[in-house]
């Protein structure tokens, strides 16, 4: 399995990035897909998941201001990032597992793409 992340960059606070996860090697139309971020001297934390029939879940700190999708067609997950605050600086990563459930316990990584946010 195989993920890969682009659409980072820099961006002013109240900005717009949309990051990409494209898979390779397998479908991810039967998986649970999530992004997931990690600021420097922080733990890593989930953003958004998606799974394999739509449904999704957000962290509190997204409130209203990232949709994740998923374009199983493309083979693609995405996340919409609006309203970027500096305190969304972080690496950001996309992972797949069997469903929303098992996404802490194991999975697929991808790479990272780094999200920095100016004031």
């Amino acid at each position: 399995v195989q993920l890969q992340a682009s659409g980072g960059g820099l961006v002013q606070a109240g900005g717009s990035l949309r990051l990409s996860c494209a898979a390779s090697t397998y479908t991810i139309r039967d998986y649970a897909m999530a992004w997931y971020r990690q600021a420097p001297g922080k733990q890593r934390e989930l953003v958004a998941a998606i799974a394999s029939g739509g449904t999704t879940n957000y962290a509190d700190f997204v409130a209203g201001r990232f949709t994740i999708s998923r374009d199983n067609a493309k083979n693609t997950v995405y996340l919409q990032m609006n309203n970027l605050k500096p305190e969304d600086t972080a690496v950001y990563y996309c992972k797949a597992s069997l469903t929303i459930a098992t996404m802490s316990t194991f999975g697929s990584w991808g790479q990272g793409t780094q999200v920095t946010v100016s004031s």
